[in-house]
């Protein structure tokens, strides 16, 4: 088994989002794409609710208030997905 070990994390600088993608800027040059449908709460916002968001603990993490979710960099970078169902939003 293989994982992943972060002897730095690289912090947040800019955060866009898109009717389909969300882009993160890291300090180390990097840009990240993801798109909206691994964040199920994400993709079923609205254009306001999606760009309501701040940074956390000094750019390690996103969060959209508004939608209570949180979104780790390490997270991102390893590439994991919300555990959240598309089903959860049809009740």
């Amino acid at each position: 088994m293989t994982t992943l070990i972060l002897e730095t994390e690289p912090l947040e600088i800019q955060v866009s989002v898109t009717d389909a993608k969300l882009i993160v800027d890291l300090t180390d040059g990097r840009s990240l794409t993801i798109p909206l449908s691994w964040y199920p709460r994400l993709l079923h916002a609205s254009q306001e609710e999606l760009q309501n968001w701040q940074l956390l603990g000094e750019g390690y993490a996103i969060e959209w208030t508004d939608l209570d979710e949180h979104i780790g960099v390490e997270g991102l970078i390893a590439g994991r997905k919300s555990g959240e169902s598309h089903q959860s939003f049809e009740r």
